[in-house]
């Protein structure tokens, strides 16, 4: 019989840090799963599913991130009001306009787990 035993964290073992990334000329994807996986926290070793070890990141110049392909021109980003002929449609070139960050909270929102935690 193995006396090994499988170490586990605790909430009061986590600690979160600060990051800052910058993304001048980095690739939107590239850069949303980089950020997501130190969001999440799977870039330390005492990562648990089930506690939030995940750490906080700041990212700059967002308004400098490449897109590859015509992304920039064709991609949509679509939103329902809820009423009847409210299908909002908007640009990747237009949104990055109106809000420089829009592209990158989107992208790492959507590499984020679905549940609570």
């Amino acid at each position: 019989m193995s006396k090994q035993k499988t170490w586990t964290a605790k909430a009061a073992d986590l600690k979160s840090d600060w990051y800052v990334v910058d993304a001048t000329d980095q690739v939107l994807g590239r850069l949303a799963s980089g950020v997501a996986a130190i969001l999440r926290g799977k870039h330390k070793p005492t990562f648990t599913p089930h506690l939030n070890s995940g750490d906080h990141v700041v990212v700059i110049n967002a308004a400098k991130v490449k897109v590859t392909g015509s992304k920039l021109q064709n991609k949509e980003y679509t939103r329902y009001t809820g009423y009847p002929g409210g299908l909002r449609k908007r640009t990747m070139e237009r949104a990055q306009q109106l809000d420089p960050t829009f592209p990158i909270t989107t992208a790492v929102r959507g590499m984020l787990q679905r549940n609570t935690l």
